[in-house]
C-alpha cells in the first residue's frame, strides 16, 4: 500500500508537470481558467556558414525580430500560438537547399518558410514545399523563373530581376551616359538572368555590349578576364553574381588598372563587398537593390529602432527588413486562418489549414518596412521600385531613387 500511495504522488507530480510545460494557466478569484498553448514553426532559410553570410545572417535577424514581435503580440497570445524560428544553413548551395527543406516538410508543425536567398536554391527547394503544402516568402530570389513554375504558396516580397536588371541598364545609360558595357554573369540562374536583362534593355537604350563572359561564383582568380576587360576599353563592368566572388573581381580590375567601374545588383549591395574589395578598389562601384533606402520608407525609422534594439551593434543588411517582412506575411497568413471559425488553431497543420493559409497569403494587402505588400497571380510583390547606390567613402550611398 505504501509502494501504491508513493507511485500515485509520482504520476500526479508527472501529469502536473506536464500540464504546465504545455498549458498556460491564469487564475481569478476561484475561478481557474486553462488555455491550450501550440507552438507553430516558421522556417528561415539562408546561408548561414557559407555563401553570402552576411546577407544569410542578416535574414535570420529580420525574421526573428518579426517572430519575437508577434510572440508578444495580445492577438496571437490569445490564440495560444507561439511562433518559433527555425534556421536552415542552406550555404547558398541548391544541393544543401534541397537537403533544408526536405528537413523542414518533415516537422509536421513547420507552416511557413522565410526564405531562401539564392534564386539557385530558392527554385529547387520550393518545389518540395509546394508539395507539401508549405508557403514559402522569399525576400531576396529574383530570378523570374521561382514564381514562374505554377506552384501554389510560392510568394516574394522582393521584384524580379526582369525589373531590377533593365533599371540597372536605365540608370548605366540615361544617368550616368555609359555607352560601353562589358557584361559577366556568375553562371548561377540569378547571375545569369541579372545580366541577360541588363545587356537587352542597355542595348534597347543604344549602348553597346563589347563582350559578356561567364565565371563562377566560387571564382578567385578573375586576372585573365581583367586583361581582356582592359584591352575592350568599356565605360562599365556589368557583373551578375553576389558580393564574395564580385568583391575579388573588382579588386582586380583595379589594381589591373581598369579605370572603368563594376555595376551590379542586389547581390553586390553589401558592406562586406566593399570590406572585401577594399576601399580603395570599391570606390565608385555601383550597386541597383530592391525597394527604396531604409530612410527614405514610412515605417523605415521604426524598424531601425526595434532592430537596434533587438541587435545591438548590428548593422542592417539589405534584405533584413525583406526578412522582416516576408516572415511577417507568413504569420499573418497563419494567424488570420487560426481565427477562422471553420479552421482554428486546431486545424491549422491539416491539408485544410494549410490551404487557407496559402490562400490568405495570396491575398496580402498591407503596408510592410519595406512598402505596400501585395502579390500578383504569380506570387511575385506588385511593389516594383528599384534604387541605386554607389561606393563613396568606403560605404554605400544612395545615388538615385526612382522617379
Amino acid at each position: 500500500m505504501k509502494g501504491s500511495r508513493k507511485y500515485l504522488l509520482v504520476a500526479v507530480a508527472a501529469l502536473l508537470a506536464l500540464t504546465a510545460t504545455a498549458t498556460g494557466c491564469s487564475t481569478s478569484g476561484s475561478t481557474t481558467t486553462t488555455t491550450t498553448t501550440k507552438t507553430i514553426k516558421i522556417g528561415i532559410g539562408a546561408p548561414i556558414t557559407a555563401g553570402a553570410t552576411s546577407l544569410g545572417q542578416g535574414m535570420v535577424r529580420g525574421a526573428e525580430l518579426a517572430i519575437a514581435q508577434a510572440n508578444e503580440s495580445a492577438e496571437v497570445k490569445a490564440l495560444g500560438i507561439t511562433f518559433q524560428a527555425v534556421s536552415g544553413d542552406d550555404q547558398g548551395d541548391p544541393k544543401t537547399g534541397v537537403n533544408v527543406a526536405n528537413t523542414f516538410v518533415s516537422d509536421p508543425n513547420l507552416l511557413g518558410v522565410m526564405g531562401h536567398l539564392n534564386s539557385g536554391v530558392s527554385i529547387p527547394a520550393s518545389k518540395i514545399y509546394a508539395d507539401k503544402k508549405i508557403i514559402m516568402v522569399s525576400p531576396a530570389s529574383t530570378n523570374p523563373s521561382l514564381t514562374q513554375q505554377g506552384l501554389a504558396g510560392i510568394y516574394r516580397v522582393c521584384t524580379t530581376d526582369a525589373i531590377q536588371g533593365p533599371a540597372a541598364a536605365d540608370y548605366a545609360s540615361k544617368l550616368l551616359g555609359f555607352k560601353t558595357a562589358y557584361v559577366i554573369d556568375d553562371s548561377t540562374p540569378y547571375g545569369e538572368g541579372l545580366a541577360a536583362e541588363f545587356a537587352k534593355q542597355f542595348k534597347a537604350n543604344g549602348g553597346t555590349v563589347v563582350a559578356t563572359a561567364k565565371t563562377s561564383d566560387k571564382d578567385t582568380d578573375f586576372n585573365a578576364l581583367v586583361t581582356k576587360i582592359k584591352s575592350a576599353k568599356v565605360d562599365v563592368i556589368y557583373y551578375g553574381g553576389i558580393y564574395n566572388a564580385g568583391a575579388l573581381l573588382a579588386k582586380q580590375a583595379h589594381d589591373g588598372g581598369i579605370a572603368a567601374p563594376l555595376m551590379s545588383g542586389d547581390g553586390l549591395y553589401d558592406s562586406q563587398f566593399i570590406a572585401l574589395a577594399g576601399t580603395t578598389q570599391a570606390e565608385g562601384c555601383f550597386a541597383t537593390s530592391v525597394g527604396l533606402p531604409i530612410d527614405k520608407l514610412v515605417k523605415g525609422q521604426e524598424f531601425k529602432t526595434a532592430f537596434e534594439k533587438k541587435f545591438p551593434g548590428k548593422e542592417i543588411a539589405a534584405y533584413d527588413a525583406y526578412s522582416y517582412d516576408a516572415a511577417n506575411v507568413i504569420i499573418a497568413a497563419i494567424v488570420k486562418a487560426a481565427k477562422d471559425s471553420s479552421i482554428g488553431v486546431a486545424k491549422l497543420t491539416t491539408s485544410a489549414g494549410k490551404d487557407a493559409i496559402i490562400a490568405n497569403a495570396a491575398a496580402t494587402k498591407t503596408t510592410g518596412i519595406t512598402g505596400d505588400i501585395a502579390f500578383d497571380k504569380n506570387g511575385d510583390t506588385t511593389n516594383k521600385a528599384i534604387t541605386l547606390y554607389v561606393v563613396q567613402g568606403g560605404k554605400w550611398v544612395t545615388k538615385a531613387t526612382p522617379q
